[in-house]
């Protein structure tokens, strides 16, 4: 049944109304809200703040790094030192290394240009940082729903954003109501704000609704896919961030790592890879498990234990990607825009900050009356912000980058460390990602080695350590627009890339009566909306599942 069919039979919908209505309970959401009822309380005024959460808690579906510049954290709460926010390891040491297969070559650190140091941050778990802001923005009265994800947009009579609706609960896989059925809530708002993280799904809409990205570059995206480790107390060395270019990735491919030593014994481990890569034999899990295997990598992790494992899409298009952030009624904050630096390898400071913007401009308007306006005062805080001085500095990052591992270095280092992000020039990226994907037909298979159990490990296994859980019985949320294309195109001219860019064994080939059929495990899915994103014929769509499914991610 559609969803018109299930509110005839069921409706009409439950609905609530309030003030601001928050999509997605991570840093950005929650900033907002907090800055949201901040700013009310200052003035003796109340307003009614709701923050929807798809995972099953706050922090479950939150996955980076992280490393954390404290900048915006410090403007939203001064004394946050003393509340007893989970900023615990200052860091004390940077390296950067270039990789080839069997050495290192460390880069004097005063040569590394100043995004690439990390003096005064802190090595976090985002997701517990992002548990410790649920907590002070309930603690503020703003009411947090976990397990409601936003299905759909809510429009009013004049095309403007009047709030979301939740997903409907209890269908099976044919999309039929069970005995557990509910029908999604309508949640109502004077406005909208939208801080889903990297490719949001209604973000996607609404760019593409209100046409926002018609005067910015492509978005590009990198796939982050991340290891948590407990190592030998002898190789612990807390406060030491290391990120390193070059292998295992080809000079063509963008992307790097990150290795970074929390407090007890824990390690962070990371590889980024940007999906505009060409090679449709490239997996990005299998990169990252064989770079574990390079001397200077393994020296760590030898006679530890890995005790997590997660993969996420991240932003990486920079100033000159970012759509137009405001429409009739809403805004999209946070990595929904894409306002991560890459460059700083860092997105939290910015969702906070862009959350905390989006809330000043959403209260005034509430102040004045002022319903499913446009919050332009929003955009213009941003270009006055120190945001956008960083962002701006970092715009031709990930432009030159996607030129090659050399020239990208080569430039990059004149433009930060000759003239200090202050060029006259601006270069633009022309592809999306999934354009960039060539016919296997150029390209040799990659043999990656087999997982030994210890260091590198399988798809199936990682995803265990996940917590990674869906209701078996319910409508597949990995959708496809035409159900012939994965066989006829994707894998007769591109060999099937869904099964080695999924970090999750979500898709696979097999046969049937002696014929390919692509498989799709969704209840593996942990969100990473890598196939959303790189998919050649952009026939896959990722949308919400059921309510509190995917990971749930401890301390990632």
């Amino acid at each position: 049944m559609n969803a018109i069919e299930l509110v005839e039979q069921f409706g009409p919908r439950e609905s609530m109304d309030y003030d601001l209505v928050i999509v997605g309970g991570g840093p950005a959401g929650l900033s907002a809200a907090i800055k949201a009822k901040q700013l009310a309380s200052s003035t003796g005024k109340d307003i009614s703040v709701c923050v929807l959460e798809k995972g099953s808690e706050i922090g479950a579906h939150i996955l980076s790094g992280a490393v954390m510049d404290p900048k915006a954290l410090t403007e939203l709460f001064p004394n946050w030192k003393e509340m007893g926010a989970p900023l615990d390891t200052e860091v004390n040491q940077d390296q950067f290394l270039f990789l080839t297969s069997d050495n290192s070559y460390q880069v004097p650190n005063w040569m590394l240009p100043h995004c690439f140091k990390n003096e005064g941050n802190y090595i976090v778990s985002l997701a517990n940082v992002t548990r410790w802001l649920g907590a002070q923005a309930e603690s503020l009265g703003v009411e947090i729903f976990p397990g409601f994800p936003a299905a759909e947009i809510l429009y009013n009579e004049q095309g403007a954003v009047s709030g979301v609706i939740t997903g409907s609960m209890g269908l099976d896989k044919e999309g039929n109501p069970t005995d557990q059925f509910q029908l999604g809530m309508e949640l109502r708002a004077k406005y909208t704000l939208f801080a889903e993280g990297a490719r949001g799904h209604l973000g996607k809409q609404l760019i593409e609704k209100f046409a926002l990205d018609k005067d910015a570059d492509p978005q590009s995206y990198g796939i982050g896919i991340k290891e948590l480790w407990e190592v030998e107390p002898s190789k612990s060395k807390p406060g030491l961030v290391v990120h390193t270019a070059g292998w295992p990735l080809e000079s063509d491919t963008y992307g790097g790592s990150f290795l970074y030593h929390l407090g007890d014994n824990k390690v962070a481990v990371g590889l980024v890879v940007g999906l505009s890569y060409k090679n449709p034999y490239l997996s990005p899990f299998e990169e990252f498990q064989r770079y574990k295997l390079h001397p200077k990598i393994r020296e760590t992790f030898e006679g530890g234990k890995r005790i997590a494992y997660g993969a996420r899409a991240l932003t990486a298009g920079g100033l000159n990607s970012l759509p137009k952030t405001v429409f009739p009624g809403g805004a999209l904050i946070g990595c929904d825009a894409g306002f991560l630096n890459a460059s700083r390898i860092k997105g939290s400071h910015a969702a906070i900050k862009t959350g905390m913007l989006a809330a000043e401009a959403a209260v005034a308007a509430l102040n004045e009356n002022r319903s499913a306006d446009v919050l332009a005062s929003y955009p213009t805080a941003f270009q006055n912000s120190w945001l956008y001085t960083e962002l701006n500095q970092a715009r031709n990052f990930k432009p030159w980058m996607s030129k090659g591992l050399y020239v990208g270095t080569l430039m990059v280092g004149l433009e930060q460390k000759l003239l200090g992000g202050n060029m006259p020039w601006t270069v633009h990226l022309k592809h999306a990602d999934h354009e960039c994907l060539e016919p296997a037909a150029q390209h040799q298979p990659i043999e990656y080695p087999k997982p030994d159990g210890k260091l590198t490990f399988d798809r199936l296994s990682s995803v265990f350590i996940s917590n990674t859980n869906h209701a078996e019985n319910q409508p597949i949320h990995l959708t496809l627009k035409n159900d012939a294309v994965p066989v006829d195109i994707n894998l007769a001219k591109y060999a099937g890339p869904e099964q080695r860019y999924c970090p999750a064994g979500v898709y696979e080939y097999v046969e049937t009566d002696g014929k390919p059929r692509l498989q799709i495990n969704s209840q593996n899915c942990v969100h990473c909306k890598t196939c959303d994103i790189k998919d050649p014929t952009q026939n896959i769509v990722w949308v919400t599942p059921e309510g509190s499914g995917g990971p749930n991610y401890a301390s990632m």
